[in-house]
């Protein structure tokens, strides 16, 4: 006779699966949060350090940033002279340094004339294309003549009131002459020293950092130089192809100053969004001054055209997929940097960022490689055998 079956099995608590209680998991998060809040906060506090730093060094940052940038030109040149021509390192560094000078004096030497003796003209062209749309204004009853009296005198009264401060500002501006002599003294020797010995910098950071962070720190540095160096490479052959397009224009239109307004157009096309603005607008006053409305009009559409051009055709072409700065972060980038430091801000703004996205792209590729990949789950409807899809590898800039 058989004896009574066994009865099953009863899970035992031990093999529940133990869940934390409700306080416990608000305690988890909130003690994650505070984690990582002083974590953000301390950031911002050595990002608030970085600021001061720059602030009260900048006397020196400046020379040397402007030499960096001046470098990323005249390095490449150098390096041939080096490795193909023989040269030694200081006589390469020499020679490009008085070829570029020389290069310079003699366009400016062609260009300077004129554009010196039609400099005034631009300003006196531009105030007087200010003072038609101030009379249009007036006679279409958009603003009343009352409101454009009133806001002159409340002008002329602001200007009396600061006589003072109008004179200190020209004891500030001869200032500001000296200083900028002798930066520019100081950008040519430390670009010389820059070119001379910037091949041994590398290796140089690479040997005193040890064989783990050197490594990153060359990696990140030799990017950020290559992008640095495409950008303001780029940079200038779009301001010069979009000064040549719009100074054919306003040749063909009959624009009066058609060779200032388009050396002003090269230079401010270094200032991104911001200063292809600025030059256009002058560009149309004084079309609206010499040729009327009509020219204005036509000046307008020229200056859209190119503009179209270049930010739809010319710099997805010319600009590598490297830089890959959205326009918002452009525009914001140099909206804060003209805030900060003025034009020298928003020059320095977009190379600036786009050396701190190089940064950034490199740790998202250093945290790819080294976090787990996520498994993806097989969906209900495919087959038990299916292979599971591998996580797409990290593109390289």
């Amino acid at each position: 006779m058989a004896g009574p079956s066994t009865p099953p099995l009863q899970p035992t608590p031990v093999d529940a699966p133990i869940l934390p209680t409700r306080g416990e998991t608000i305690g988890n998060g909130v003690a994650w949060l505070s984690r990582w809040s002083l974590r953000l906060i301390g950031i911002a506090l050595g990002l608030v350090l970085l600021g001061l730093v720059v602030k009260y060094t900048w006397p020196i940052t400046f020379p040397v940033l402007m030499a960096l940038i001046v470098c990323t030109v005249l390095a490449p040149v150098a390096t041939f002279l080096r490795t193909r021509a023989r040269l030694p390192g200081a006589l390469a560094a020499a020679v490009t340094m008085i070829g570029s000078i020389g290069l310079v004096v003699a366009v400016g030497f062609f260009i300077a004339p004129s554009v010196t003796s039609q400099g005034g003209d631009i300003v006196t062209s531009a105030n007087e294309g200010l003072q038609h749309l101030q009379d249009w204004v007036q006679d279409s009853n958009f603003v009343t003549s009352e409101q454009i009296d009133a806001g002159l005198q409340n002008l002329q009264e602001r200007l009396t009131g600061s006589a003072g401060a109008i004179a200190s500002g020209v004891l500030t501006g001869v200032s500001a002459v000296t200083n900028g002599l002798i930066n520019l003294v100081l950008v040519l020797i430390l670009s010389f020293l820059f070119i001379k010995d910037g091949h041994r910098f590398l290796p140089w950071v690479r040997r005193l950092a040890g064989p783990g962070a050197g490594a990153h720190l060359a990696e990140v540095l030799g990017r950020s130089w290559a992008t640095l160096g495409g950008f303001i490479r780029t940079q200038a052959l779009v301001s010069l192809i979009d000064a040549i397009f719009i100074g054919i224009g306003l040749l063909l239109i009959g624009v009066p100053l058609a060779l200032p307004l388009a050396v002003l157009t090269f230079f401010a096309g270094f200032v991104p969004i911001v200063g292809a603005f600025v030059a256009g607008t002058i560009a149309v006053l004084i079309a609206l001054v010499s040729n009327g409305l009509t020219g204005a009009l036509l000046t307008l559409a020229l200056i859209v055209a190119v503009q179209q051009i270049e930010g739809n055709v010319l710099s997805p072409i010319l600009q590598s997929k490297s830089m890959n700065l959205h326009a918002a972060v452009v525009l914001l980038s140099v909206t804060l940097g003209g805030t900060l430091f003025g034009i020298t801000g928003a020059f320095l703004a977009v190379p600036v960022v786009a050396v701190l996205a190089v940064v950034m792209r490199y740790l998202d590729e250093v945290v790819d490689a080294r976090t787990k990949p996520a498994v993806i789950p097989i969906a209900e409807d495919e087959p038990e055998g299916a292979e599971k899809a591998e996580p797409a590898e990290p593109a390289d800039d």
